[in-house]
């Protein structure tokens, strides 16, 4: 079977009035003449100044370095597999179906997807947003096949029911943005920490642990839910200082731990972790799209 083609999302909206984006040489146009010019590294930020909550928002350079050593050594592999099989179940292999990982980090996900999408045969039509330049940097510099940009979930740059799949790791999901950008039987596929994730080293650096959040079950509006996934549950073994330090870095824990579970943190050489992640899956209700196009 030949490969398929991994292709940049050409379907991207002006994040400023909506229209649609135009590639003019070096930058994307719309019809209003709003111009967004393509970096060096092939990203470009779609991300006006006044939609920003700070400076640089998002996860930093540090966090993004870190990140990426922890994932390319493979510890988060089953997650990656788990979510590939949500996402390519029930393509068409006749059709380039359009795929947007929400919050794309250094976009180790979507790399892991368009490698067994290829295997397959499933052509794919790729996007990676997020709010950190780093990230999409980062993400660029590994992955021209894709197409990279800086932006955010609250207004995605994305046209309306352009899309087959929406990804959602570990992030922040907006769900009016993510109805209208996926198509009538689209899926969105979420991927959230379960009660145990990383529960060892929360132990360590936190006084106590907060009591768990239960699980909503009801789909959001314009979602219905598909039955539930089995939870991704396995036990990893950290057997260096620095992996350990990676993982603190690359995750919102090390800001939150007090300096004294900072400080035990460092103290560590070696730690076995459970890892625990649910993934939820949400199709489009075609009758609740219809409604939205009407």
């Amino acid at each position: 079977m030949p490969s398929a083609p991994i292709i940049p999302f050409p379907a991207l909206a002006c994040p400023l009035d909506g229209n649609a984006l135009e590639p003019h040489g070096a930058s994307w146009r719309c019809a209003a003449g709003h111009s967004f010019d393509v970096a060096s590294q092939g990203y470009v930020n779609l991300l006006p100044v006044q939609n920003k909550r700070s400076r640089d928002p998002g996860d930093s350079k540090e966090m993004i370095a870190a990140r990426r050593r922890f994932l390319e050594a493979g510890v988060y592999q089953p997650i990656a597999q788990a979510v590939t099989e949500a996402a390519l179940a029930g393509l068409s292999p006749e059709s380039t179906a359009g795929c947007l990982d929400a919050g794309c980090g250094e976009g180790y996900y979507l790399r892991q997807l368009a490698t067994a999408a290829k295997g397959r045969g499933q052509a794919l039509a790729l996007l990676g947003l997020d709010i950190s330049k780093w990230a999409v940097l980062a993400a660029a510099k590994q992955d021209s096949h894709t197409r990279w940009v800086v932006g955010s979930n609250a207004n995605l740059p994305v046209l309306p029911g352009t899309l087959d799949r929406v990804l959602c790791m570990f992030g922040f999901p907006v769900y009016p943005e993510f109805a209208r950008v996926l198509r009538p039987g689209g899926l969105l596929v979420q991927v959230d920490a379960g009660p145990d994730h990383l529960r060892e080293l929360r132990e360590i650096i936190y006084p106590s642990l907060k009591p768990e959040r239960p699980a909503s079950p009801a789909a959001p509006a314009g979602f219905r839910a598909l039955p539930a996934a089995e939870p991704v549950r396995y036990t990893l073994a950290l057997s260096s200082p620095e992996q350990i330090a990676d993982l603190l870095v690359m995750t919102p824990h090390l800001y939150r731990a007090s300096a004294e579970g900072r400080a035990r943190a460092t103290t560590l050489t070696h730690l076995s972790l459970t890892v625990d992640v649910r993934l939820t899956r949400f199709e489009r209700n075609c009758a609740e799209a219809a409604k939205v196009e009407a």
